[in-house]
C-alpha cells in the first residue's frame, strides 16, 4: 500500500508527516529503553525488521498511484508493542524508496501512518482482546495479523479517498472504489501473511519460549514441556 512519490497534494503529504512524527519520536524513545532493559531482545527486533522489509517489498501493481503487498507489521507489533513499528516502519519504508523506488519521500509519513501505526495498533488491539477470550495461539495470531494488513489497505484507501474524492459521490465514492480495487488482491495477500506469521510464531514457541513469555505474548500453559 506504498503510495508513489509525488502522488499526493504536497498539504496531505505535509499533514500525515506531521501526524506521523510524534508516533515515530515516541516510537524510537520506548523501543530504546526495552533494548537497553532487555538487550536479548536484539535478535527478535531484527527478525521483526527484517519480516517487515521483505513481506513489503513484495508489491503488486493496484490502484494508480499505489500497490498492493504484505505488510510484516503486525509480527512486531504482538512482540514489541505498537509503537516500536513506527520508527521500524520509517527505515523500512526509507530504504524501500531509495532502494527500491516503492513509495516515496513526500509520502513517506502517510505510508508510515498506514502501514506502520495504524497495522501495527490494530494487530495489537486484536491480539490482547481475543487473548481475552482464550482463543487457540495460532488463531490469535493469525487474525492480529490479517487486521494489520486489512487496516493499513483500508487506511490507504481513506488517504487516497480524501486526497481525490470523486466528483460526484465525494469521499465514499471515491473510498468504495480505492478499497474495491485494492480487495482483489489485498485480501489473498492478507490471509497468506496471517499464516505465515503463525508458523513463524509457532516456530518461536517451540525453540525460544522464555522470551516469548517474557514479553506477555505467550501464556505459560501455552509452553509445551
Amino acid at each position: 500500500m506504498h503510495i508513489m512519490e509525488g502522488f499526493l497534494p504536497a498539504d496531505h503529504a505535509i499533514g500525515w508527516s506531521l501526524v506521523s512524527a510524534p508516533v515515530v519520536a515516541y516510537g524510537v524513545f520506548s523501543l530504546g529503553q526495552k533494548v537497553r532493559k532487555h538487550p536479548e531482545y536484539r535478535m527478535l527486533l531484527g527478525v521483526a525488521a527484517a519480516f517487515t522489509f521483505i513481506l513489503s517489498a513484495l508489491k503488486i501493481p493496484s490502484v494508480t498511484g499505489s500497490s498492493s503487498h504484505p505488510t510484516g507489521t503486525g509480527f512486531g507489533a504482538l512482540l514489541f508493542g505498537p509503537t516500536a513499528m513506527a520508527p521500524i516502519g520509517l527505515v523500512v519504508l526509507l530504504f524501500q524508496a531509495l532502494l527500491l523506488a516503492h513509495g516515496g519521500i513526500t509520502t513517506l509519513g502517510a505510508n508510515i501512518f498506514s502501514m506502520a501505526i495504524v497495522g501495527p495498533f490494530a494487530a495489537y488491539g486484536v491480539f490482547r482482546l481475543t487473548r481475552m477470550f482464550c482463543l487457540p495461539f495460532g488463531m490469535t495470531v493469525f487474525l492480529a495479523a490479517f487486521s494489520a494488513d486489512l487496516m493499513t489497505y483500508l487506511t490507504t484507501s481513506a488517504q487516497l479517498a480524501l486526497a481525490f474524492p470523486d466528483p460526484v459521490g465525494g469521499f465514499v465514492a471515491s473510498f468504495v472504489k480505492f478499497a474495491s480495487i485494492f480487495a482483489l488482491t489485498q485480501l489473498p495477500l492478507a490471509i497468506i501473511e496471517g499464516l505465515l506469521s503463525v508458523l513463524i510464531f509457532n516456530a518461536l514457541a517451540r525453540f525460544n519460549p522464555q522470551e516469548l513469555l517474557q514479553m506477555k505474548v505467550l501464556q505459560t500453559r501455552e509452553v509445551q514441556p
